[in-house]
């Protein structure tokens, strides 16, 4: 049966769900509990790389689980049901902490947050592994991964347009009121989402390889191409964590003024609209001009110029200046839109590399590794997000009345610093690591395919 677009809708409905979920864990769980709660950044920090990682080990045992489940509703969807509704109720509970000494807050955060890492995963690894059991084609499943990674990338924009927005609406002077309300929208909006995905995208069978922690380091060393994308994945993701921490310490403490929230809000609803212009707009009208490869060098060098254009106006002391922000913000948040739909494609060529090179085609493998590393990079890299407030010395503002706490000059400078310059060291990185190591360009890939076609046909 073909795949319909009734089906590729809900399936992407359920990426949007999903990614809302995941966006306002990665993107506003360190702000809560440091500025709003009061936590020690560090602490935060190192709980949630600890769970990231733990996560990222999780994976295979729970594709293990997965593959081994028999029921009348199929492998996924029971699954994807219980992980979704088990989450919603976790990620209300992380969004709304009972007042506690700060210990018991310690505790508390740490329990809840690998709960939520868990059943988090209970949902997501179903998801991403059902693409081969509701398709019957390499083209199927190609567009419906396109489907799920670009309507994923609608949901995390959606949550860094409206949090903020949202928080001041509902809960008035309250950000610990405003946090628990967003928290229980997006969590009946995640399980609404997902009840549609289940309903409507029906498993036509398909067997589904599971691998272990050390098949997939070795299918992933056994593919140079593999391993470059990858790595580009992960540090790309690093440098979009960094910015996404950051940024709402720079709107509060920096930019200030009593509409910090509105301010924050609407550069991240450019940013946003940006990114989705990005992976549905942009990268469509350069690809008509550029190879893939060109597409994805011009994204770094201008997403390296954004950064650099914002770092020199919060240096010359137009960081005040809400037109002159957006420009720069506008560059990365597009770039960034375009990498995600490149890193994708890059990575499934880099399948068919590996089945060329080694004789087997291990593409769960490969892709269960992208959702390893990520989880551990993003787990890193909001550690350092952590230490980096402490050794700036930040100081939160936990009190839910009067004004905001004021920074020193040094900090605010660190602020800025660290805001732009970590994630620019981290793409040049990228950049370097794609022009020495990548070399499966558009020609080279065709290539491969050909190759591979010739060889099944003479099979």
């Amino acid at each position: 049966m073909e795949l319909t677009t009734k089906q590729k809708i809900a399936f992407g409905i359920g990426a949007v769900g999903k990614d809302m979920v995941y966006a306002l864990s990665a993107s506003y769980v360190m702000y809560y509990y440091q500025d709003v709660l009061g936590l020690p950044a560090t602490f935060v920090g190192l709980i949630l790389m600890i769970a990231r990682v733990f996560d990222a080990f999780n994976d295979p045992f729970m594709g293990v689980l997965v593959a081994k489940t028999r029921t009348r509703w199929g492998r996924f969807r029971p699954w994807i049901f219980t992980g979704t509704v088990l989450n919603a109720a976790v990620l209300y509970a992380l969004f709304a902490a009972p007042v506690l000494a700060e210990a018991g807050m310690m505790v508390y955060f740490s329990v809840v947050y690998i709960l939520w890492g868990v059943t988090y995963t209970m949902m997501d690894i179903p998801y991403w592994s059902m693409i081969p059991a509701v398709t019957r084609t390499p083209a199927d499943r190609e567009n419906l991964s396109v489907v799920g990674r670009s309507c994923a990338g609608v949901g995390s924009a959606l949550v860094a347009m409206f949090t903020m927005l949202l928080v001041g609406i509902l809960g008035g002077d309250s950000e610990r009121a405003g946090f628990r309300w967003v928290a229980l929208l997006v969590a009946v909006l995640f399980v609404a989402a997902e009840i549609i995905c289940c309903a409507s995208v029906r498993e036509t069978g398909g067997k589904m390889q599971t691998a272990t922690v050390g098949e997939m380091f070795k299918a992933l060393f056994s593919n140079d191409q593999a391993l470059v994308v990858v790595g580009s994945i992960v540090l790309i993701n690093s440098a979009l964590y960094l910015t996404s921490n950051f940024i709402i310490y720079f709107f509060k403490y920096d930019f200030g003024g009593e509409g910090w929230k509105a301010s924050y809000t609407l550069f991240s609803t450019i940013g946003g609209a940006a990114q989705i212009l990005g992976m549905m707009v942009l990268y469509p009208l350069l690809r008509k001009k550029l190879s893939n490869t060109g597409v994805f060098t011009v994204s770094l060098a201008l997403a390296l110029g954004g950064y650099g254009v914002m770092l020199a106006l919060c240096l010359t002391g137009f960081s005040g200046n809400m037109a002159l922000l957006c420009v720069p913000g506008v560059v990365v948040f597009a770039c960034n839109g375009m990498l995600t739909v490149l890193t994708t494609l890059f990575l499934s060529n880099s399948v068919d590399y590996g089945q060329l090179k080694t004789g087997r085609r291990e593409e769960s493998v490969i892709f269960s590794m992208q959702t390893f590393v990520v989880k551990a990079a993003s787990g890193v890299a909001v550690f350092l997000t952590g230490i980096g407030l402490d050794l700036i010395g930040l100081t939160g503002n936990t009190s839910e009345v009067g004004p905001i706490a004021a920074q020193s000059a040094s900090t605010l400078l660190g602020l800025r610093l660290m805001m732009t310059v970590l994630p620019m060291v981290v793409l040049a990185a990228v950049l370097w690591l794609f022009r020495r190591k990548f070399t499966l360009t558009d020609a080279r890939a065709a290539e491969v395919s050909a190759q591979l076609h010739a060889d099944n046909k003479g099979a």
